[in-house]
């Protein structure tokens, strides 16, 4: 049966390891625009970065559903790894309204993917479908209208969110360089995620 949200957060990415900032800033947005849920959304490949991800689709979705277990405002979507390459946020964004045509939806990205939106593909379509909530940082100089020029109507769509240093600053390649240097992660992955990295023997040098 389909849930009956009113308005839904959508969070994708690698999530290669996940780690707290995605959690600290799915749960800021859920707070800050009063949202019933939010929905992690593992992707299969990206296309603005390649098929750069360290680990298989497999270990990235064990690991989400890890990290989000126990709030039960946070589920996960395999509305991009369920498909073929390449995987469009407008595409992910059009398929999910299809699922909840009653929905508002709200596309949760951060300001450097804000500062980049002009480069990604069918962004008018991708900002059509849902609203934009940026996770602006206090020392970014962002705002709604900086591409009205090229994006019409952009700046209509747009929700800022003020994000917690802490989620912002931590990152999957942050948590890698120190898993890779042996260095701890503790408190900076959960605990079942870490764990769970350590009994599969991923993020090594050779791995």
């Amino acid at each position: 049966m389909t849930e009956k949200w009113q308005r839904l957060g959508i969070l994708g990415g690698t999530f290669d390891p996940p780690h707290i900032g995605h959690l600290i800033l799915a749960e800021y947005t859920r707070e800050a625009l009063d949202l019933d849920h939010v929905l992690f959304v593992p992707v299969g490949g990206h296309p603005h970065k390649g098929d750069t991800t360290r680990q298989s689709v497999e270990h990235r979705l064990a690991m989400t559903e890890l990290a989000i277990a126990g709030n039960p405002y946070f589920s996960i979507s395999h509305v991009d790894i369920d498909r073929p390459p390449p995987h469009y946020s407008a595409d992910t964004v059009r398929l999910i309204q299809e699922q909840y045509p009653q929905t508002e939806l709200y596309f949760v990205m951060g300001g450097d993917n804000l500062r980049n939106l002009p480069t990604w593909e069918r962004a008018q379509e991708l900002y059509s479908h849902c609203k934009l909530a940026v996770m602006r940082r206090s020392d970014e100089d962002i705002h709604p209208d900086m591409h009205d020029d090229v994006l019409p109507d952009l700046s209509k769509r747009i929700v800022m969110v003020d994000a917690p240093l802490l989620g912002v600053w931590i990152s999957s390649t942050h948590v890698i360089e120190r898993l890779l240097s042996g260095k701890s992660v503790r408190y900076i992955v959960p605990n079942a995620v870490l764990n769970y990295i350590q009994k599969h023997g991923l993020y090594k040098s050779n791995s």
